[in-house]
């Protein structure tokens, strides 16, 4: 069977589907969601359905304990949201929520059944200085691995090494840029905190404006080797792209924008793959506004979203993931700082 056609993905694409399924399908519809971190927002489409649905004996149970897992992490991120806002208010930085957090804080589309794992903010480089001080202040110290490991984020790449907070141990990701300093694609952050969105409830806080999270979200996708939770990144953007086409976005708008961030080949990426995966609503003359893709990164990008779970794996699958994650780092460096990089993660991986 194509992976394509696999229970999940059927539900998620039309939910009518789940109408015929069996309790055969069901199983791996569940199994297969709570792999890729997608039986949030599976349960919610069951739910809106419930009255035309044959659920097997317990299935409604795994759907319950989903939902308390999202309200508790809805809840931890607008109580982590407001420490950041009290520990960073002197400093007069704006701050701008990324991926999950941003979703959940602005009860966005992608809201929908979303959890994640950490916050993620981006602050002016110029004033990143200040915002570390002030957060340090607060309770969130960097927990950098090595000597090295410290360098290596403070030189090279988009944002400080993770900070945990002392008390409550939650994990706190401080971005000063979309993509590492050395990265080939040069991205403009000043451009997104611009037309960032101010939340009501924390007026320091923002949430990137409803392009910029379809480009964001396409970015860390298409750029970053992270594979593991490729399908659930993907059906973001899936969310995030129609309710930019319900609400009348339009193609060029989309296709300007990521031209002035310089995001047009993540966002060609994204549109494909959500197309294929999800057959996604998009607003007219979208794809064939956009850049003709190279037929075998289509099929890499789909295959290693395939990975999410054994029973929807290709046979390409572990090659996919491999090989985007040895071009995230040739993106990430040029040779001469990726090659010395790499001997030192083989060596260190090889002595632990």
């Amino acid at each position: 069977m194509n992976w394509l056609d696999a229970p999940l993905l059927r539900a998620l694409r039309t939910p009518e589907a789940m109408d015929d399924f069996s309790a055969v399908d069901w199983h791996l519809a569940i199994s297969q969601a709570r792999s890729a971190g997608l039986l949030g927002r599976l349960g919610l489409l069951a739910r809106a359905r419930a009255d035309r649905l044959r659920l097997p004996e317990g299935a409604d149970r795994h759907f319950t304990a989903q939902d308390c897992i999202v309200a508790r992490q809805r809840n931890a991120v607008q109580w982590e949201v407001q420490q950041i806002s009290e520990a960073l208010e002197r400093t007069g930085a704006p701050v701008m929520l990324l991926k999950g957090a941003a979703y959940a804080a602005s009860n966005g589309p992608a809201a929908a059944g979303r959890t994640f794992n950490d916050v993620d903010i981006l602050v002016p480089k110029a004033q990143l200085a200040d915002v570390e001080h002030a957060l340090h202040v607060h309770g969130w110290l960097v927990e950098a691995s090595s000597a090295y490991d410290e360098r290596y984020y403070r030189r090279w790449m988009h944002e400080l090494p993770p900070m945990v907070h002392v008390q409550r141990r939650t994990t706190l990701d401080v971005h000063h840029n979309l993509l590492p300093e050395t990265a080939r694609i040069r991205t403009r952050p000043e451009l997104l905190l611009a037309q960032a969105v101010a939340l009501t409830r924390w007026p320091l806080i923002h949430v990137p404006s409803e392009v910029d999270q379809i480009l964001h979200s396409a970015c860390h996708l298409f750029h970053e080797g992270e594979w593991e939770n490729g399908l659930r990144d993907l059906s973001d953007l899936h969310l995030l792209l129609s309710a930019f086409h319900m609400q009348g976005g339009s193609a060029q708008q989309l296709i300007e924008r990521a031209r002035v961030l310089n995001l047009l080949m993540p966002l060609t990426y994204a549109v494909h793959c959500a197309a294929t995966v999800f057959h996604t609503r998009l607003p007219d003359g979208l794809q064939e506004g956009l850049p003709v893709t190279r037929a075998w990164m289509q099929t890499t990008f789909l295959a290693a979203m395939s990975g999410a779970h054994s029973t929807l794996r290709t046979a390409g699958a572990s090659a996919a993931q491999f090989a985007l994650y040895v071009r995230s780092h040739w993106l990430r460096m040029p040779m001469h700082l990726l090659i010395p990089h790499l001997l030192h993660q083989a060596t260190t991986q090889r002595e632990a």
